[in-house]
């Protein structure tokens, strides 16, 4: 499990959990999931987004798809079928966010064919491969200045990964007030002055009747 930035490198990694482990509890029972749930890893201070001081401070926000919890730290799409426009919009826009992670790890893939194939290694050493691997794609990254811009494919992919989400149930996820508030926030300043893209009703629009 990976946390990217948006130059496609991994900021934390952890390896070593269960394939069949749910990665809602791989995130929970990590050392980054534990730290952000004890507010003990110094993230900057919540601030007002462009135009949007009326929503007041939001604070900065891991994306994150349907198998994690929601919180105010870490943002899952809205569960359902029947959303509202807006709701729609929120989950199209966190699908569209979320393709930078995929294209990392496919980026990781594409340059260390080691992942194509089962690593035929103690786990101790596959362990030390993976973390080497992770280091010298996010060295390659920042040195040669490589980057992968949403394309054709890409929004083809969140549009498909947004019509899958009109699926979602709730899945007993329980989240707190302020997690459900924070992301309400952000749909309201998705369709919003700065926050508003135009192209996104039609696509959204699209994407519900291919669903329906």
């Amino acid at each position: 499990m990976a946390l990217v930035d948006a130059d496609y490198c991994f900021t934390v990694i952890d390896i070593g959990s269960y394939g069949s482990n749910s990665d809602g509890g791989i995130f929970s029972n990590s050392l980054l999931g534990q730290r952000l749930a004890e507010n003990q890893l110094n993230l900057p201070v919540p601030i007002d987004l462009p135009r949007a001081s009326l929503l007041g401070p939001m604070p900065y926000a891991i994306v994150g798809d349907e198998a994690f919890p929601l919180k105010t730290y870490l943002f899952r799409p809205y569960p359902g079928r029947d959303l509202s426009i807006d709701k729609r919009i929120f989950n199209y826009r966190l699908s569209r966010a979320r393709r930078i992670s995929e294209n990392a790890f496919g980026l990781l893939a594409q340059r260390w064919r080691i992942f194509q194939r089962r690593i035929n290694l103690h786990p101790e050493q596959c362990e030390k491969v993976v973390q080497a691997c992770c280091v010298l794609h996010n060295y390659l990254q920042k040195s040669t200045g490589n980057s992968t811009p949403i394309n054709v494919q890409d929004e083809r992919d969140s549009l498909q990964e947004y019509q899958a989400m009109q699926n979602l149930t709730n899945m007993g996820c329980r989240a707190s007030a302020d997690a459900y508030s924070v992301r309400d926030k952000f749909k309201v300043y998705f369709c919003m002055g700065d926050g508003e893209v135009q192209w996104q009703y039609t696509t959204v629009q699209r994407g519900f009747n291919r669903s329906t």
